[in-house]
């Protein structure tokens, strides 16, 4: 028997696993109750590590298209292959005729994280989309805009905090998103016990809205209105303060002006919140000793989603609680903290929609474009059209909005290359496979996650078990040999040479570091023997705030506390003018729409939005029985007067249509959800042909995002808008007679 420890892999909690091993077996996994960060707690997710390296349906093995078919190959076999196809539509279309999809589980990977940027560099198009345009962008935007950088994000020390208020977010269940804080409800519990308090708001009585001390129904896709509603009562009241953040601010005056315009009266109608209780919220928090505003995908995934995120730390600077214990702090992670590097205080700020979608113009936002748009690149015929596509751990046509067009345009293109664990409703559709070692065969350091964590720790976990396959970042790297026209057979170790010595180099040519001026060959020989990922990772942590070595993290296996936050304006800032930009033209600008949103006529329809599961992680997790077992969970909530009213029963099956789209799913009445919206989980649907997940297709369910008009998006970031879909409701025995 052997004991390992280290970080979870499935989602942004970060928790610490204990995992005892037999030979290749995984006999069990337990929480480590030594781990810095979650001191034992998991959640169910944390147990599929053992059916997933159990799974019989994983791949270990590259596949290439025979004619109809995808079978067994080598790898040599399967990048000749690749060489064979990919390049000569680079070399007669160009490489924007190449589009790339990256799934929500590279913020997780190691080897994704530092070599997705080098094969990316290398094929050059710009048409990459990620799946942070169906999740976070709006607040990457809005951090972006305010603070100099996209990982910029305060978030809530709910550790310290004595008044939380949670809007569209479900910690309980996702234990923090842009937040990294295993055990929610224990943190959340604490805030109560030392007389704090806890307050949500959100469509449905989510389990984090059970813990709270109060929960308010708010209507879908007005939460910005809200918000805004919160600050011009302050303003109003007399209640603005911004302590310790006066002078350091930009703006202010002109957003004092702007949300003078959303008086809680003339808001209320809308959001579905008494003004005397949207005046009463705003009060209480300005009064609070330290308090903290936290919002998540329910006000990302919405027509104001960039709005909404923006109004959250308007509120922040507004109560004073910005960048203060209790308040809502910037996390100082150890390695690859673009707000840790380089002059502090000042930047260059962020440059957005440098270029622009070739068929709807849609911006780009840090180096992206709004998956929304992806089916129209490549089924709309003209100079510039996608002909191909890459995906790395995606499953877009499971998680983007009006799936079923962007399936019939996956089906015409020339050719299409997947990196997976599956093959699953997108990847079916690849003429290559390339396979990726599993989470316990590789090495893990969340370096996006603990930029974002309520607790600042940096944690390496190295392989539990060695792999038969190549290591991913050497797939990722012999990728970027063929895109480069280097062939099949490219050098990978003078690749990774280059690699390591393009970092050093642009690290020592900046006078803010701490090995500015030092002599490159000296620093890549100080981290021998090592090679790939970890190489890379010891570098970013000797010239990281704390000068850590990996050798110093290998030595503790349970992580290292680095301590809770601290203030850190103005250092925080990479803006041009070194101030917290409160009133970004861009953002001020929208402010008018939002306006305009007042006037609409509400008819009493029935609007659709998502709900977060703590046994699902989006599309990739239902192949594990442990996580799917139990009563079916794709289900349609619905209030039980809107199905008296719409003749729909608790068990049946209804029918649910949109402007594009429409699905069959089964009826489960609950009083959680508020009238006139219904919720449907998103990530299922595993039931099409070719699809070789056995568990997943036996508790298919279906896909919400059929449902999701593409045309839709925030402007401000492209993100798609998933929640607050208009649809119509019918019982299927209804809709079959007429």
């Amino acid at each position: 028997m052997a004991l390992h420890y280290r970080t979870c892999p499935f989602c942004e909690a970060t928790c610490g696993l204990e995992i005892e091993t037999e030979g290749r077996e995984v006999v069990s996994v337990r929480g480590d109750k030594d781990d810095v960060l979650s001191r034992g707690f998991i959640c169910p997710k944390a147990h599929g590590l053992k059916q997933l390296h159990d799974d019989p349906d994983r791949l270990e093995t590259p596949l290439v298209r025979r004619g109809s078919e995808l079978v067994e190959a080598s790898w040599d076999e399967a990048f000749e292959e690749i060489d064979r196809r990919l390049s000569p539509i680079i070399t007669e279309h160009g490489k924007n005729s190449v589009a790339v999809y990256i799934g929500n589980p590279n913020a997780h990977n190691l080897s994704s994280l530092l070599y997705g940027p080098v094969w990316l560099r290398a094929l050059g198009t710009q048409n990459i989309y990620t799946a942070s345009t169906v999740d976070q962008m709006p607040k990457q935007v809005s951090a972006g805009l305010m603070f100099g950088t996209m990982l910029s994000v305060p978030v809530p020390d709910v550790d310290r905090t004595d008044h939380l208020l949670i809007l569209g977010a479900n910690p309980l269940v996702s234990n923090g998103s842009l937040l990294t804080a295993p055990d929610m409800r224990g943190r959340l519990r604490r805030i109560r016990e030392r007389g704090g308090k806890v307050v949500v708001v959100d469509p449905r009585r989510t389990r984090t809205a059970e813990e709270a001390d109060e929960h308010h129904f708010v209507r879908p896709g007005t939460d910005a209105l809200l918000l805004a509603a919160m600050a011009c009562t302050l303003v109003q009241e007399g209640l603005v303060d911004l302590g310790p953040l006066r002078g350091r601010v930009n703006g202010l005056e002109e957003v004092l002006a702007l949300v003078e315009d959303f008086e809680p009266e003339r808001v209320a109608p809308a959001c579905s919140i008494d003004a005397a209780e949207i005046r009463r919220l705003a009060r209480e928090l300005a009064s609070a000793p330290r308090a903290a505003v936290y919002a998540r995908i329910g006000t990302c995934t919405q027509e104001f989603g960039t709005l909404a995120s923006w109004l959250v730390d308007v509120l922040n600077v507004l109560t004073g609680n910005l960048d203060r214990e209790g308040g809502a702090m910037f996390p100082l992670a150890a390695a690859g903290q673009r707000n840790a590097s380089g002059a502090a205080g000042t930047g260059k700020g962020v440059r957005l929609g440098r270029w622009h979608s070739r068929v709807r113009g849609l911006a780009e936002s840090y180096g992206e474009l709004p998956v929304a748009c992806l089916a129209e690149e490549i089924d709309t015929p003209g100079e510039g059209q996608v002909r191909a596509l890459v995906t790395v751990a995606g499953n877009p046509v499971v998680s983007t909005p009006n799936a079923a067009r962007l399936e019939n345009a996956i089906e015409g293109l020339d050719f299409v290359l997947a990196v997976d664990l599956y093959v699953n409703e997108t990847t079916r559709h690849a003429d290559v496979i390339l396979p990726a070692p599993e989470p316990l065969e590789k090495a893990h350091y969340d370096i996006a996650l603990f930029q974002l964590a309520v607790r600042n720790v940096a944690n390496y976990s190295p392989p539990v078990l060695e792999s038969s396959q190549p290591p991913e970042w050497k797939t990722l790297l012999r990728l970027a040999g063929v895109i480069a026209g280097q062939g099949p057979d490219a050098d990978i170790e003078a690749l990774d040479d280059l690699v390591i010595a393009t970092l050093v180099g642009r690290e020592v040519a900046d006078e803010a570091s701490r090995v500015a001026g030092r002599d490159p060959a000296d620093l890549i020989a100080e981290l021998e023997p090592r090679r790939g990922p970890e190489r890379i990772l010891d570098f970013m942590l000797r010239v990281g705030p704390y000068g850590l070595t990996l050798e110093e993290l290998e030595s503790s296996p349970h992580g290292v506390d680095l301590g809770p936050h601290r203030p850190r304006l103005p250092e925080v800032l990479r803006t041009p003018s070194g101030m917290v930009e409160l009133a970004p033209p861009a953002i001020v600008a929208d402010v008018e729409r939002l306006g305009a949103a007042l006037a609409r006529e509400r008819n009493g329809g029935i609007v659709l939005i998502g709900r977060r599961q703590l046994r699902s992680n989006n599309s990739w997790m239902h192949n594990l029985p442990a996580l799917v077992k139990g009563k079916p969970r794709c289900t349609l909530h619905i209030h039980p007067e809107d199905a008296a009213r719409l003749g729909v029963a608790d068990g049946d099956d209804a029918r649910v249509s949109s402007s594009v789209g429409s699905i069959e799913v089964a009826v489960e009445l609950t009083d959680a959800i508020m009238p006139g919206v219904v919720s449907i989980p998103h990530g299922w649907g595993h039931d099409a042909p070719g699809v070789r997940l056995d568990v997943a297709r036996r508790h298919a369910g279906v896909n919400s995002n059929v449902l999701a008009d593409e045309s839709q998006v925030d402007p401000l970031s492209g993100n798609a808008v998933l929640n607050g879909i208009p649809v119509e409701l019918a019982p299927v025995r209804a809709a079959i007679t007429a």
